[in-house]
C-alpha cells in the first residue's frame, strides 16, 4: 500500500515508518523541514495548513496515518492554551481528513490519547464503550477532533480511531523519560505499599496494531483502546526497568496520603496521579475483531527499556 505518515520524524513516527517499509509497503513521510534521518521512505517536506500542498502530496495515497499534533507542554506560556491545542491538533487534523478524502484516500487513521476518557479508573476499566471525559486540555482538543473526523466518513472514506495510553521505549520522551532516570540513579522510592495498576503500550506493539489498523478491513470505522493487556503496577514498573539496568529498585513504606498531600502543596498532583493512581484499559476489542496480539509483554518490554537506555548511556 501507499501510505502517508504525518509526524514521521517523531518518536512513534520513526518506528512506524521503519515497520511499515519492513513491511513492503510504500511509504511517504510527511515532515516539516528536510532535517529528517529517515531512510527508505519517500519525504514530502511542508506544513499541514497548506492545503494545496498537501493535496498534492496526498495524490494516490491509500492510506493516512495521522500521528502529528500538539503534545503536552509541560511550560505552556500560551495565552489559550486550549486553543493552541485545537488549532494543531482539532482543525489542521480535519483539514488533513477533508484533503484526504477529496484526494481519494480510503482510509486515515488518527492516533488519539486514552486522555479522551479520563485520566484515572477506579472500578471498571476504560473499554470503547466508556463515556468520553477529556480532563487536559490536550485531551479535550483530541476528543473534539474524533467527533469532526466522525462526521467524515463514508462508503469511500473510512476513519480509524486509535486511544493509546502511555507509550513506552528506552528513548521515550516525557515522564517516562524522567521515569528512566530516576530508576537509573537507583534512588529509594517510598512505592512499598502501592498495589495500583496501570496499563501501558510498548513502542513496539503500538507500531505493530498501527500497521494492523492499515490494512485490516474489520477495522474500518472503528475505535480501539489499545495496551499491552497485561497492567503492571507502579513498583512492578521499577522493578523491571532496575533489572534491564542491572540495578536494585529499593522501595520504602511512606503512607500514601501524605504522598498525595505533599504532591498537592507543591502542584503536582498530576504526577502523583500518573505514579500512585490507576489507569486501565480493556484491550480486548483489538484482540477479537482483528486478532491483534502484543509482540512484547510488559515485563519483556519493560526490562528491555532499561538495557536499551543503559547501553546508550555507556
Amino acid at each position: 500500500m501507499k501510505i502517508l505518515v504525518t509526524g514521521a520524524t517523531g518518536f512513534v513516527g520513526r518506528s512506524l515508518c521503519a515497520h511499515l517499509v519492513a513491511q513492503g509497503h510504500d511509504v511517504t513521510a510527511f515532515v516539516r523541514n528536510g532535517a529528517h534521518g529517515l531512510a527508505d521512505v519517500k519525504v514530502a517536506t511542508g506544513a499541514l495548513d497548506d492545503e494545496d500542498f498537501v493535496t498534492r502530496t496526498l495524490t494516490e495515497i491509500d492510506c493516512v496515518v495521522h500521528l502529528a499534533g500538539r503534545a503536552h507542554q509541560l511550560d505552556d506560556n500560551s495565552d489559550n492554551p486550549l486553543e493552541a491545542f485545537r488549532i494543531v491538533n482539532r482543525d489542521a487534523t480535519l483539514v488533513l481528513a477533508a484533503c484526504a478524502r477529496q484526494a481519494g484516500v480510503k482510509r486515515f487513521v488518527f492516533i488519539s490519547s486514552i486522555g479522551v476518557n479520563g485520566s484515572s479508573t477506579t472500578v471498571e476499566p476504560f473499554c470503547e464503550d466508556s463515556a468520553a471525559t477529556p480532563l487536559a486540555d490536550y485531551a479535550i482538543s483530541k476528543h473534539e477532533a474524533e467527533l469532526e473526523l466522525s462526521r467524515l466518513k463514508c462508503d469511500d472514506f473510512d476513519v480509524v480511531i486509535v486511544r493509546p495510553p502511555l507509550v513506552y521505549a528506552a528513548h521515550a520522551p516525557g515522564n517516562f523519560a524522567r521515569l528512566l532516570k530516576l530508576v537509573s540513579a537507583g534512588v529509594p522510592v517510598p512505592f512499598a505499599s502501592l498495589t495500583n495498576q496501570r496499563s501501558m503500550i510498548a513502542l513496539e506493539n503500538l507500531v505493530d496494531f498501527i500497521s494492523l489498523c492499515v490494512v485490516h478491513p474489520a477495522a474500518a470505522n472503528e475505535l480501539f483502546l489499545i495496551s499491552d493487556g497485561i497492567d503492571v503496577s507502579t513498583p512492578q514498573i521499577f522493578r523491571y526497568l532496575a533489572q534491564g539496568m542491572g540495578k536494585r529498585s529499593i522501595h520504602f513504606y511512606f503512607p500514601q496520603p501524605l504522598i498525595h498531600a505533599a504532591a498537592k502543596m507543591i502542584g503536582k498532583e498530576a504526577l502523583y496521579k500518573q505514579l500512585c493512581g490507576s489507569l486501565v484499559v480493556d484491550s480486548g476489542k483489538a484482540r477479537k475483531l482483528l486478532g491483534w496480539k502484543p509482540l512484547l509483554s510488559p515485563e519483556q518490554a519493560l526490562i528491555r527499556s532499561g538495557t536499551l537506555y543503559k547501553q546508550q548511556r555507556t
